[in-house]
């Protein structure tokens, strides 16, 4: 159906274009009329038409002004002006605002078919591209919760999914560098600070997780995760700024003090949040834990981290940044991040603490202990318990910063390669391992499958490092092992060539064959008689 409105003062010309209207397009319309500016603004808000016939001069409100006023909160409307005065200013005016069709009276019958046929088809084209923009809200509505999910989770397991973090961050047009985790969690009733009923409330709101999610997002511009149970995890982003910290704070706090308000009255159950500090995106679960640890405290609705005590100050410029960045560099064996991190620690630490050399000792002695202990965890070494012997001894005996320091960054050095290299080591030796067992079942039907489960890897993780490490996938070599063999075999002339085809694994000598001159370039008799 179209909503087809008529607006003229003069009676004779409405009833022309009802006659016109109703003859051609029949059931297809619904048709209203106005007599002046003010009755046919008013019509439009109650009947927001698709089309409307505008007269340009009528009492009161002219019709270039009424259409200026139903344009302001109906944009899709089409506007078609009749008028007996062709005026120049008036026809330019029309223009600007878009109008489809300017037609000078008397109306013709035929001109208006003409018109309300292409008024009707743009109708057509824009209801067509309003269904297509909803559809694409519809899946948007179901697909950005699950990337805003994966964001989440690969913020709180950065080890396995570091390298997803800029493609969801893209996804997502995040161009902050910092944020926080605010933790939202939920229940029938709050006793003695916890929240009572937790699996059946998860069972309860799992219906209402959109719901929840919009209203989240109307307080913070935020990441909202999925429900885990009767908690969900939401990632802020967030500039920093050095100033104004404490004022910050407050902000979020009371933010989030309203957000509860409409949780608790949108769904009538209790919910508790929890804020985290603000970090660099990279440290997101330190605020993640921050905010995990701080429901431990929560004596209220809303608790921020940093108004507990469950964080380590740090004073006199301590170099905390390059420490955390040494040892995140360690963690995933980058060696020469590791060694301009420690550089800069230990020259750091030297220059504010050049008065207290014990002191310096014993911070480097802890953080090489700390950096083995990564590395143990990480696979990159096997534990000795002597390992560390003469560590005490040779750190006391050193009397100068520079021996200090060098000793400091040899070490790190040595524990990044450590993880670096083992990693390394252990994808070649599985390699080494698997084209053994190639080599001595290349005869034999073997499958990616066999070979994984004879090394105890997974099919997928064999697949993708044989690939990198030898430039080959597995059916590759498993085919240039078995037609090197053959070309062998049939240069010692002994075998016909259905016995070389079963004794390097493939019963069908046809395909033997074919394989054999798709690698070669010649078919096994042709290679005989050629060598």
């Amino acid at each position: 159906m179209y909503k087809i409105m008529i607006a003229d003062d003069e009676g004779i010309v409405i009833d022309a274009l009802r006659f016109i209207i109703e003859k051609n397009y029949g059931k297809d319309c619904i048709l209203e009329s106005a007599k002046s500016g003010r009755e046919v603004i008013e019509l439009a808000d109650k009947l927001r038409p698709d089309i409307i016939f505008m007269d340009i001069e009528m009492p009161g409100i002219n019709g270039i002004e009424a259409i200026k006023e139903i344009r302001s909160s109906n944009s899709s409307t089409i506007f078609i002006i009749i008028s007996a005065y062709p005026k120049f200013n008036y026809a330019k005016e029309a223009i600007n605002l878009g109008v489809l069709e300017y037609i000078n009276k008397p109306i013709e019958q035929k001109k208006i078919i003409e018109v309300l046929d292409k008024a009707i088809k743009k109708t057509d084209e824009k209801r067509e591209l309003r269904s297509k923009d909803l559809q694409v809200r519809e899946k948007l509505e179901i697909v950005v919760p699950i990337i805003e999910s994966g964001f989440i989770y690969s913020l709180l397991f950065e080890d396995a999914f570091a390298e997803n973090i800029d493609n969801y961050k893209q996804l997502l047009n995040i161009v902050e560098k910092m944020g926080y985790i605010m933790t939202i969690k939920y229940g029938d009733s709050n006793v003695n600070g916890k929240l009572s009923n937790a699996v059946g409330i998860s069972v309860k709101m799992q219906p209402k997780y959109q719901e929840m999610r919009r209203i989240i997002k109307d307080y913070f511009n935020c990441v909202v995760g999925a429900m885990m149970g009767n908690l969900i995890i939401v990632y802020v982003p967030y500039n920093d700024d050095a100033k104004n910290k404490y004022k910050k704070r407050l902000e979020i706090i009371e933010q989030a003090r309203k957000l509860n308000k409409n949780l608790k009255n949108s769904f009538s159950l209790n919910f508790q949040i929890s804020i985290g500090n603000i970090k660099p995106i990279q440290e997101t679960i330190v605020s993640y834990k921050e905010s995990i640890n701080a429901f431990n405290f929560a004596d209220s609705s809303v608790t921020h981290a940093g108004d507990l005590p469950l964080t380590c100050h740090y004073y006199n410029n301590y170099p905390i940044d390059e420490e955390k960045a040494m040892f995140q560099a360690i963690k995933h064996g980058k060696n020469t991040t590791a060694v301009m991190y420690a550089t800069q620690f230990i020259e750091r630490l030297i220059d504010i603490f050049s008065n207290n050399l014990e002191g310096i000792k014993l911070k480097i002695l802890e953080n090489e202990l700390l950096a083995e202990r990564i590395v143990y965890d990480s696979g990159g070494k096997t534990y000795y318990f002597e390992s560390r012997d003469g560590y005490l001894e040779h750190i006391n005996n050193m009397n100068t910063i520079a021996e200090i320091k060098d000793w400091f960054i040899e070490k790190i050095q040595e524990q990044s390669n450590n993880v670096a290299t083992k990693k390394d080591e252990s994808n070649k030796g599985m390699i080494l391992r698997a084209k053994e067992y190639i080599q001595e079942h290349y005869q034999n039907e073997i499958s990616l499958d066999d070979v994984s489960k004879e090394l105890d890897i997974s099919p997928y993780y064999l697949s993708k490092v044989f690939k990198q490490k030898t430039g080959q996938n597995f059916i590759e070599y498993l085919t240039e092992i078995r037609i090197e063999r053959a070309k062998e075999l049939i240069l010692q002339g002994t075998d016909s060539i259905k016995k070389i085809s079963l004794s390097v694994g493939y019963p069908n000598p046809n395909y033997f064959s074919r394989t054999f001159k798709k690698n070669v370039g010649v078919s096994p008799s042709e290679y005989k008689g050629g060598e």
